[in-house]
């Protein structure tokens, strides 16, 4: 069966951003669980990974919500990357109750903005909108 998932890049705080994540949400890591920069094998043509890289994370999935799964890196420029966080993306909960609904939207902006409070709309949903603390974008909607 087909799945959707959402993978987050940072520049160097998805350990945080993650156990963060799992405070709020409940579970575990899919297994292995954190993968290290450090688990990769030397690939020819690839230059030596710095030291202070070496405990980055790699790869790491926390199932949310059911089926959805949220996967994550460290992005560093040492690597090629530019992380660029902005308005484009967002991750959009939708949820059963709207006890859960104020639950994972409080403990998600701690630390971050409110942009849109909770309320029931004009479309009928209890929705809301927010920026945690690591400048990652959510959306909350509700229909009950």
């Amino acid at each position: 069966m087909a799945k959707v998932s959402v993978y987050l890049n940072f520049t160097s705080q998805t350990e945080e951003a993650f156990n963060f994540y799992k405070t709020v949400f409940g579970g575990e890591f899919v297994a292995p669980g954190i993968r290290r920069f450090s688990d990769m094998p030397p690939m020819e043509g690839m230059p030596s990974l710095p030291d202070h890289l070496r405990n980055g994370v790699m790869h790491v999935e926390l199932p949310i919500m059911g089926d959805f799964v949220l996967m994550g890196t460290d992005a560093p420029t040492e690597l090629g990357f530019k992380v660029t966080f902005g308005n484009n993306m967002y991750i959009n909960l939708h949820i059963d109750t709207k006890e859960e609904t104020k639950r994972l939207f409080d403990a998600l902006t701690v630390g971050g903005v409110v942009e849109q409070d909770l309320q029931v709309m004009f479309w009928g949903a209890y929705y809301g909108s927010c920026e945690d603390k690591f400048g990652v974008k959510w959306m909350f909607n509700c229909d009950n």
